[in-house]
């Protein structure tokens, strides 16, 4: 077999439905198979997406293992030349892998390779090509100047090596994976691709960045906005630290653990306050509700409109109004087209927004709505 893709799903069942789209069209003639595994969804997502898809391996956890675990029983599960992790907030084109695979066999060196990843305004995310997070990059980036951590010298439109693959679309070649060893399950979630892109490095592989466009909608499968979001995601960079640098001088490593645990009390009173002039009734202005442009098929735009009208949803036909959602139609669009299309318009306060007939949801990088 040459490509397993894994995708490891937590309440975000449409998020994945349009993914898994997404993927299936992008397979078509690879040799490959998909395997969802789930951490213990709420929302029922096994039960909706098994009669969907029914070509999909599904793995049912009865409690959340976290990214790395999750991932780690599904590869062990499978044999393929190269394995894809994919997040299910994200949809590919319909060439990206085929372009991505080509590339590998032609570069036998290279251990990974991540893409380039728009968010869904249209704008290119910056993870997409990482450094490694030395203590002196680390510490350029506590202090605001993350230009090396996000190697910003290098051009988007070239493959080019790089240190970190994103977790987001990590593509890795099984002997290699076999080599260094899976995803370390000390990293509940964040912080993993650091460290597997870290151990490809010191493998004597390449990692590579290669520019193949895709939407990652960026976290809608992690909620942000929560205290046990801000443990994980500052432990991880603590949990790589003492892996990889802690056997460097006391006086190196004290002010980047100090940093480290000073953005996180930063996270956590900025999270605090905000909690604080909420229950005190201080929002400030409220922002205005986004206004939707349908563009599609004839069926696609007059359920559209139909929707619209039932949710109180405010239309427009001006693609350059405030706050305005582009809504796609990706029964009859290419996500090729639908990609190429928000990234000629991306400006601020444009965004993007899907809808398939055969769902019937339209999905926004905010909020579901059917």
């Amino acid at each position: 077999m040459k490509i397993v893709v894994i995708i490891v799903n937590y309440n975000v069942k449409y998020y994945l439905e349009q993914c898994l789209v997404s993927v299936y069209r992008a397979l078509d003639g690879l040799e490959g198979k998909v395997i969802v595994f789930d951490n213990h969804s709420s929302d029922g997502s096994i039960k909706y997406l098994r009669r969907r898809f029914p070509k999909v391996q599904f793995i049912d956890s009865n409690h959340n293992l976290g990214f790395s675990r999750a991932n780690n029983i599904a590869i062990e599960q499978t044999e393929s030349e190269y394995v894809l992790l994919l997040n299910p907030d994200t949809f590919i084109c319909e060439d990206t892998l085929h372009q991505a695979i080509q590339f590998m066999d032609a570069h036998p060196q290279a251990g990974g390779a991540g893409v380039m990843m728009f968010n869904s305004d249209g704008t290119l995310a910056r993870e997409s090509r990482r450094g490694l997070p030395t203590p002196y990059v680390s510490l350029l980036k506590m202090l605001g100047k993350p230009s090396r951590y996000y190697m910003s010298h290098l051009p988007w439109d070239k493959p080019a090596r790089i240190d970190v693959i994103s977790g987001a679309f990590c593509l890795l070649r099984r002997s290699a994976l076999n080599q260094i060893g899976h995803l370390d399950e000390d990293f509940f979630m964040y912080g993993e691709d650091i460290d597997l892109s870290y151990r490809l490095l010191k493998g004597g592989y390449e990692n590579w960045y290669l520019p193949l466009p895709i939407v990652h909608y960026k976290g809608e499968s992690t909620q942000k906005s929560s205290y046990r979001y801000v443990h994980i995601f500052y432990q991880a960079m603590l949990i790589f630290f003492r892996k990889h640098y802690g056997h460097l001088s006391f006086i190196i490593t004290l002010p980047i653990k100090a940093a480290i645990y000073l953005r996180a009390l930063m996270a956590l009173f900025s999270m605090e306050y905000w909690l604080i002039r909420k229950s005190l009734g201080f929002f400030g202005k409220r922002p205005k509700d986004p206004v939707y442009v349908f563009q599609g098929s004839r069926k696609m735009t007059t359920e559209c409109h139909r929707l619209a009208r039932r949710k109180g949803l405010t239309e427009t036909t001006d693609t350059n109004a405030p706050n305005c959602c582009l809504v796609m139609d990706t029964d009859n669009d290419s996500f090729t087209n639908i990609i190429d299309c928000i990234r000629s318009l991306s400006r601020k306060g444009l965004f993007l927004g899907t809808y398939s007939c055969r769902s019937r949801i339209l999905i926004t990088p905010t909020e579901i709505i059917q």
